[in-house]
């Protein structure tokens, strides 16, 4: 179980580096989880969206978050829950990476397993915004789970790819 907190050199770490790959990584991977939902939708067509949920308790118009793209009505609101929720945890990710490599088990999909369940089993019931994780319907649980698995794997690509590039370094744990 030590091995699960072990942590890196302080001198091999970049954080500056940890937050552009997060921010770029989470702005594409957001693109990614989208994409997987027009092909998964991930709840039911009688249920509401869970930002939209959100926003209206927070005291939002959602309805009125809208602009017209190419035809389509688009809601920019809840769209900006999801790329901002993208973002914010992309960024998060790089930068426990740094100092905690376990976090990128399995290329990152252990994380994503552990945001799906912390969020659709707690944040989203506990806020009256979903059902309870035992009610959700199997095809909500596959789509989010086959979601979040692509969108963190993108993310880790990012990670990757960007502080290699820009430190031309291999990963904090390998120096």
């Amino acid at each position: 179980m030590a091995s699960l907190f072990n942590t890196t050199n302080k001198s091999a770490r970049n954080y500056i580096t940890a937050l552009w790959a997060g921010f770029l990584g989470g702005n594409i991977a957001s693109f990614v989880k989208w994409g997987t939902e027009s092909v998964l939708p991930p709840r039911t067509a009688d249920r509401a969206i869970p930002p939209a949920e959100m926003l209206t308790d927070f005291g939002l118009k959602v309805n009125e978050m809208v602009y017209t793209y190419s035809g389509h009505i688009v809601n920019w609101g809840v769209s900006g829950v999801h790329h901002l929720f993208s973002i914010v945890f992309a960024m998060f990710y790089c930068l426990v990476a740094e100092v905690f490599p376990q976090i990128k088990l399995w290329q990152g999909v252990a994380f994503a397993i552990l945001v799906t369940i912390c969020f659709h089993g707690i944040v989203l019931p506990l806020g009256g915004w979903a059902p309870p994780l035992w009610d959700l319907p199997h095809d909500e649980i596959i789509s989010e789970t086959f979601g979040h698995i692509v969108w963190m794997w993108t993310i880790e690509v990012f990670r990757r790819d960007i502080r290699s590039r820009m430190t031309q370094k291999m990963d904090p744990e390998f120096q």
